[in-house]
């Protein structure tokens, strides 16, 4: 009986036990588990992230019973598990990406400007920047120098040298590459600004966009995006963003972000940022990230957000005896998730 009632407190997604039931409705109420969390194939244990996924399968003190069967059958990078160890070496083959590979457009061809533009049947874009020193207090004002953004085949559809508004103090050249020649006929801020808004737009106003999946508006993919749109002067509809440093299951355990470096080499299993840094090495890794996460396969939900006013009370405090009443189980199934899953994108 005493076994029972320990089953009956024991949350049904990350197993955490309780000595009483309300304290476990006050644990589904906060924690927003879902269907759309990081989950082991082999116990089914819903983690908050995929590093934390990595640890409880193979950190330094994991589940045994997972460990053992993932050291066997388990692909480091997606963290799935196969059915034997020939199929995982085929996996394997084809979840770990070869590095970028820079052929004649990795760079601006000349001082000014290169603009590429494949057609844009692409839905969705990533965008990254390179930065040099503005001035401001110890130089620490970033001033973006180089901008690149690639369509979802990894093709580059606009990539040119920016001309600062201010004074450069530091180039940055030993990280950047970029010196006072390449930008003297950089494209000014403002026109740099303006095909950037008509890449994202696509022919629809701002004010217009209502979601990634209605109108022609396409959805922008990058890493710690915020500064750097703020650097172009820019605004674009949080909705329409996909920031693979602020996207939960991509962060760490302590809820910070990671370094698009660290995620590349974890997730993808190749390694950039080695030496000069370019942008259009940041837009593809940023891009096979979110199409990593976007091609997940998850249960379909109705209503998939716990922000939606239809699950507004579904862990209600007017409900607490009904709720204390519920199977574990029973509980998971009307959480929902406190983030996008981008997963959503493809439905």
């Amino acid at each position: 009986m005493e076994f029972a009632e320990s089953i009956r407190k024991k949350c049904a997604a990350c197993f955490r036990e309780f000595n009483k039931m309300e304290h476990l409705v006050d644990h589904m109420r906060t924690s927003y588990h879902s269907l759309h969390e990081p989950t082991c194939v082999l116990c089914n244990k819903h983690c908050r992230s995929f590093d934390s996924l990595r640890e409880h399968l193979i950190g330094p003190l994991p589940k045994q019973e997972c460990n053992k069967l993932f050291k066997i059958l388990g692909c480091k990078f997606c963290l799935s598990i196969l059915e034997s160890p020939h199929t995982l070496k085929l996996h394997q083959h084809r979840c770990r990406f070869s590095g970028v590979n820079y052929g004649t457009m990795s760079r601006p061809a000349n001082k000014s400007t290169t603009v590429v533009d494949n057609g844009l049947s692409s839905h969705v874009v990533a965008l990254a920047c390179q930065m040099v020193d503005g001035g401001g207090n110890n130089e620490s004002m970033d001033v973006c120098a180089r901008v690149c953004m690639v369509d979802e085949y990894e093709n580059i559809i606009f990539h040119v040298y920016v001309k600062p508004p201010i004074s450069v103090p530091n180039y940055r050249y030993e990280n950047s590459g970029i010196g006072g020649e390449h930008l003297r006929d950089g494209m000014p801020l403002k026109q740099v600004q303006r095909r950037i808004e008509e890449f994202l737009c696509n022919g629809e106003a701002m004010w217009k966009i209502r979601s990634p999946k209605a109108g022609k508006a396409r959805i922008l993919v990058g890493h710690h995006l915020h500064p750097l749109l703020q650097s172009l002067h820019l605004q674009y509809p949080s909705f329409m963003i996909r920031d693979t440093a602020a996207y939960p299951p991509l962060m760490k355990t302590n809820k910070l972000s990671n370094s698009l470096k660290y995620l590349t080499q974890t997730y993808l299993g190749y390694d950039i940022q080695a030496g000069v840094q370019d942008p259009y090495e940041d837009c593809v890794a940023t891009m096979r990230l979110y199409l990593r996460m976007r091609n997940q396969v998850h249960q379909r939900e109705d209503y998939p957000q716990a922000s939606d006013p239809r699950n507004r009370n579904n862990f209600a405090p007017s409900r607490q005896s009904e709720l204390e009443r519920m199977s574990p189980e029973a509980m998971l199934a009307i959480s929902r998730s406190d983030y996008y899953c981008w997963c959503l994108d493809s439905m």
